[in-house]
């Protein structure tokens, strides 16, 4: 029997068409669970050619594009497009409920909807499945969480409604000048506030220094435009003092806002922790210190360990201006005018300060950015050959038990030979628990120990050197490699926060940052003091006549306490 070549040959064809939009369609974002009760704003974005055969279906209805619909661009398919508009301030391209009649519908055949603990979708083309995304199988659903499709990996950051998606970038020929708190914080921040002329762009987690505050008001009276962008709702609440800066800086004419949740808008990061200033279009100050006594002490004073960089660079600044604007528009953000409170006058502990402000040409410098691009840390440490340097508040595990990817690094590092060493701090809150920095130095130390890794750790020995504590967010690669930031080591911090950071190479600040950091390694001597190991050892009398001694130590510390 002879068989006709022309089925067959139709059949090949359909079934190439099919692999091509199998290769080509798909849904690139899906926001099933969103901060609107109900979820009318609840979303897809699906991209790739024709979607005339196109069919999404969650299994119990489904939706369909009108005839002649080209995905040229990714189109987003909201529930209704109101609801939409509400929350994001647009229009979607489609909408499969008919709320407006502004957005064209999707053609929907039974209840289509996003269920927010479990459901899945599927994108069928001409009958045939060509993706499926489901949760909590594909992605872990969380309220006010897009889930994004990069490079075949779903969620390779979170990503909430209203976040920014800024990419990494890399300038040349920047100057930098690198300093150190408590040493010489003080009189950089001074010299970077006062002396602006045409604008001043703050955004800083806590702000509670009255001094630091006339900083920013002298720059006001020299004709700057002033702004600053407070965090609504830190850990413990509005700290003592920022009540009274916001209205000293409000009376100099400053716009002083901060970023909550509101009627409007549900906050787009869990905290705005980031600690940054644009002056004069050409200036960037980045700092691992709150705008506090103990973050920038008057000269001569005890404070915090912190890290501070001031770049001189247009591209730098432009990148930290669009920052800014971002932030500090939208619903999630309102006015700030504070109240008489008498704001922060504090005096610290005499010390004698051991580094001066160093300023470096010609230097390379990468913005990072929580969450958007956190992912450059570990590929940071990745990088190293020689040496990793990190001096952390704190590093702690992810939950259930996952390892921290930022220590992993560190410790892939260590498997090739490259000497890492980890200092943190020893601050009693940092202590005193089952899971704090003594363990994780005892952890890190038992595992170099045990595979033969040149790899070791320290609790800082703060009395001794008249710090604070550590509340630095540094690593130094290879010596000439340095990261500056507001990111803690823990999974909030990179994952939910907005944090802000620089990576700066440069041979002279890498050799800056690394005299500070030997300067902390060799005060915190063995690698666990004799406080910190009788937390280590998990001895219950030795916790308890180690509390009892330092108590009135503790005592008058306790009301410097700033959030980590």
């Amino acid at each position: 029997m002879r068989t006709s070549a022309a089925p067959i040959a139709l059949c090949a064809i359909l079934f190439i068409c099919c692999l091509q939009a199998s290769a080509t369609v798909m849904i690139t974002e899906i926001c099933p669970d969103t901060w609107l009760k109900g979820e009318a704003d609840e979303f897809f974005v699906i991209t790739g050619g024709s979607l005339d055969r196109v069919i999404i279906t969650d299994g119990e209805g489904s939706v369909r594009f009108p005839a002649g619909v080209r995905a040229t661009k990714p189109l987003t398919c909201a529930s209704r497009g109101e609801a939409y508009r509400t929350v994001h301030g647009v229009f979607p391209d489609y909408e499969w409920y008919d709320s407006s009649p502004a957005v064209p519908d999707l053609i929907r055949t039974g209840q289509f909807a996003l269920g927010n603990s479990g459901d899945a979708v599927t994108v069928l083309v001409g009958g045939v499945e060509v993706q499926s995304v489901g949760w909590p199988d594909d992605v872990t659903c969380r309220e006010g969480q897009v889930h994004v499709l990069e490079d075949g990996v779903w969620d390779r950051r979170p990503y909430f409604i209203g976040q920014s998606r800024f990419s990494p970038a890399t300038y040349t020929g920047a100057t930098v000048t690198a300093f150190a708190s408590p040493d010489c914080s003080r009189e950089v921040l001074a010299e970077t506030l006062s002396s602006a002329g045409t604008s001043l762009l703050i955004n800083v987690y806590e702000f509670t220094d009255a001094g630091i505050a006339r900083y920013a008001a002298d720059a006001a009276a020299n004709g700057a435009t002033v702004r600053v962008l407070l965090e609504g709702g830190p850990v413990g609440g509005i700290p003592d003092g920022q009540d009274g800066i916001a209205r000293m800086l409000t009376g100099t004419g400053a716009d002083v806002r901060i970023m909550t949740t509101t009627d409007d808008a549900h906050a787009r990061y869990r905290f705005d922790h980031a600690k940054y200033v644009v002056a004069d279009d050409d200036t960037v100050l980045v700092t691992t210190e709150n705008f506090g006594a103990s973050g920038f002490p008057e000269p001569g004073t005890a404070g915090n360990r912190g890290w501070g960089v001031v770049i001189t660079h247009p591209g730098v600044a432009e990148y930290f201006t669009m920052v800014f604007e971002e932030d500090a528009a939208g619903g999630d953000i309102i006015r700030y005018t504070g109240s008489a409170e008498e704001p922060e006058e504090p005096r610290g502990t005499p010390r004698t300060a051991a580094f001066s402000p160093q300023t470096f040409a010609g230097a390379t410098v990468t913005p990072v950015l929580a969450p958007d691009t956190a992912d450059l840390i570990p590929a940071m440490i990745e990088e190293a050959r020689v040496s990793v340097d990190i001096q952390q508040a704190y590093i702690s595990d992810w939950a259930g038990g996952q390892e921290n990817p930022y220590l992993a690094a560190a410790v892939r590092a260590a498997e090739r030979g490259v000497r890492v060493r980890v200092i943190l701090d020893s601050y009693w809150f940092n202590i005193e628990g089952e899971h704090d920095n003594d363990e994780m130095v005892a952890s890190i130390n038992a595992r170099a120990a045990q595979d033969g890794l040149p790899m070791g750790a320290r609790l800082a020995r703060t009395a001794e050197s008249d710090i604070v504590k550590v509340h630095t967010k540094g690593v130094i690669v290879d010596g000439e490699t340095v990261l500056v930031s507001s990111v803690n080591w823990n999974e909030h911090s990179p994952s939910f926060n907005r944090e802000a950071g620089v990576i700066i190479r440069h041979p002279g600040a890498g050799a800056y940052f690394t005299a500070v950091f030997e300067a902390d390694w060799e005060d915190a001597g063995s690698a666990t003091p004799p406080a910190a190991a009788a937390f280590a050892n998990n001895d219950r009398l030795l916790r308890i006549l180690a509390a009892a001694g330092m108590a009135a130590l503790l005592a008058v510390y306790y009301a410097w306490r700033q959030r980590r």
